[in-house]
């Protein structure tokens, strides 16, 4: 039975994990994304200055690279692994608390499928200065893609008949049938290989930060109801 002090159990492990998940995401994020990050941003700036030198635009205020940027990095990846570990917290408190950090992986993994695998099937990590499609089409197909995706693990998970299992293998197709929204132009101010490294370090850090959040609250959230 969820009561007052199961949501505080739920909201102390869920901090604890995205205090943990979002450093360690910023740690690997430092050794493995941000280096290839910086090369693509000077491709992206040689791109843009030949347009922009004769312009007096005003540019938005950014972080300095260095320890500022780090800094609101490590901030924004613990706020998301804080809000990450509330949501899958709150699945396990529905099916029952996980025993052990083991258990703890496997929703982790289901999260990494979820929120990242299949969104990044149709929409790839993407460096600066990569032309995409229209900001809100690609929202709206991450969104219902991940929608999908979740709904469709969980009948394949736990669903009893096989009609509801095709029910979710359909789920996971669906979003990949109608494919995602793609620019009219494909191009990119950086090379090939950076942008195809980029996209491997970042497929890396997420299964790092998912596989942490999941291990993490199984870890912390373990007491049975």
């Amino acid at each position: 039975m969820f009561n007052l002090t199961t949501f505080r159990e739920l909201v102390i492990a869920a901090l604890w994990t995205g205090l943990l998940a979002g450093l360690l995401l910023t740690a690997v994020q430092q050794i493995q994304v941000i280096p290839t990050l910086l090369k693509a941003e000077v491709y992206e700036e040689a791109a843009v200055v030949p347009s922009t030198e004769n312009s007096h635009e005003h540019h938005e205020w950014q972080p300095e690279n260095g320890w500022e940027r780090t800094f609101f990095t490590a901030v924004a990846n613990i706020s998301l692994g804080v809000g990450f570990a509330l949501l899958i917290g709150a699945v396990m408190c529905l099916r029952g608390r996980p025993g052990n950090w083991r258990m703890g992986l496997l929703w982790g993994l289901a999260g990494y499928l979820t929120f990242f695998v299949a969104p990044s099937l149709g929409l790839p990590p993407e460096v600066p200065g990569t032309e995409a499609a229209r900001l809100a089409d690609r929202q709206s197909w991450w969104l219902i893609t991940v929608l999908d995706t979740g709904f469709g693990l969980s009948l394949l998970a736990f669903a009893k008949t096989r009609t509801n299992q095709f029910f979710g293998i359909v789920l996971l197709a669906a979003p990949h049938l109608i494919s995602a929204p793609q620019p009219e132009v494909h191009s990119s101010a950086a090379p090939a290989e950076l942008a195809q490294s980029f996209i491997t370090a970042t497929v890396f850090a997420n299964a790092v930060f998912w596989l942490a959040i999941g291990g993490l609250m199984g870890q912390f959230y373990k007491k049975e109801l």
